[in-house]
This record gives structure tokens, sequence and C-alpha cells, in this order.
């Protein structure tokens, strides 16, 4: 034949390329997360070999950082986001049909690498507490007993109650040991939870944590009302 030439040759390596590209794609997806971890891993240091210790040739004195950092990737097959993503959920649409929750800047929830972490916040607008204290509002106790619903449904999951207060918390014009009130309130959220719906074994942790643990948002200014919360870790067990 005359004419014609290779051009098709370029076009088809092209699309064979191409292909190969998606069905590496549509591998990756399907992968776990520490598979995905790794070729994350992989594509941040494609230039260096990777040692146990270090993330390049040379060891670095970081190494209890990035062995913490490659136990996230190491355990991350434990937590299925999946079935955190399921329990989120669950959630937005428990509170969004509410109406008494709708507009209310007083919760946030967020799945992270570690579980689900939800944040109610005693806004001064709709309190969680009443006043500097661990006793719930009729509010307070609505939105600890929908979460516990929710959560119950899900049997395998385990939960840490962490309380958080600002810097000052003043009754009656006398500063309050917040290091006891951070703690009495997440104590309360344990209980209340434990008795509408939740299994005390679904409860792995409680503290408080005082003023300690500020929000970044607004660490500019530590007396802000969004410090005072009380935050739920949802962590996943083996999902049934």
């Amino acid at each position: 034949m005359g004419g014609g030439g290779g051009a098709w040759k370029v076009a088809f390596a092209d699309f064979v390329t191409a292909m190969m590209a998606l069905f590496m794609l549509l591998w990756i997806l399907n992968q776990d997360e520490k598979v995905k971890g790794e070729v994350q891993q992989y594509f941040n240091t494609r230039f260096k070999s990777v040692t146990k210790m270090s993330v390049g040739i040379i060891p670095i004195q970081n190494a209890d950082l990035i062995e913490a950092k490659r136990s996230v990737f190491d355990n991350a097959s434990a937590i299925d986001l999946q079935f955190i993503r399921r329990i989120n959920d669950d959630i937005i649409e428990m509170f969004a049909d509410n109406p008494n929750f709708i507009d209310m800047q007083t919760h946030h929830v967020e799945v992270t690498s570690e579980g689900l972490l939800i944040e109610f916040f005693n806004d001064p607008s709709r309190r969680l507490f009443d006043g500097p204290t661990a006793k719930l509002t009729d509010f307070g106790d609505a939105m600890f007993e929908t979460l516990s619903y929710v959560l119950s449904r899900y049997k395998s999951t385990r939960v840490e109650v962490e309380g958080h207060t600002a810097h000052r918390v003043e009754l009656n014009g006398l500063a309050q040991d917040t290091w006891i009130l951070s703690t009495d309130r997440a104590l309360v959220a344990r209980k209340i939870m434990a008795h509408y719906a939740m299994k005390p074994n679904q409860f792995i942790k409680v503290a408080g944590y005082s003023s300690s643990k500020p929000l970044k948002k607004f660490s500019h200014d530590l007396n802000d009302s969004h410090h005072d919360r009380v935050t739920i870790m949802v962590r996943a067990g083996n999902p049934q």
C-alpha cells in the first residue's frame, strides 16, 4: 500500500497509555487505606529511596515522627472509612430532620483519619449546659439523645468523650476550676448517651482538658464561647 505513514501508531500508543492510566486509577480507588497511603508515600518521595527509618536515603533525626505517620497507614485498615462515612451521613440527616437544630451553630461533624469527630459547642444562643455548670439544658439533653440513637445502631463503634472549656469560666464573679468542669461535662455527656441508647462497652475514654486544647480557628480569643465544648471521637471497630 502506498502512503498512509505510521501516524496511527502514535495515536494507538497514546490510547493504550491512557487506558493503562485509567485501569491503574480504578485499581487504586478500590484498595484499602493502607495501600492508598503507601501509593501516596511513593509519589511524595518518587526521587528517593525509602528506608524504615527515613523518607530518603539518609536517616534523619525525626524518625519517631515518621514512624507515627506510618502507623496511621498501618492501622488504617482497622478504620473502615466507608463505615465512618455512613455514620456521618446518618448524623447529618438526623440533625437536619429536626427543626430545632436547623441553622444553629451548635455542632460540627468531620471525617478524619482517626474516625468521626463530632463537636458540640456551648453556644450562647442555644446552650448545652446551664451556665458554667455540668447540668444539661433541655437542648443539650436533646442533642446527646439524638447522637446516642444514631451511634447505638452501630454497636461496633468505640467512642471517646472529651470536655473542653474557655480559658476563664466564672460563676457569680468567681473563677471556676475548669479542669473539674470539663471533666464533669464529659462524664455527664457519656452518662446521658448511655442512659438513652448506647452500650457501656462503646465508651473507651472520658476525659476533661480544661482550656489546654483550644480550637485553632478561635485561638486569637481563648475566652471565645466555641472553646467551651464537648467533643466525641467515633472510632470504627468491625462493622456489623
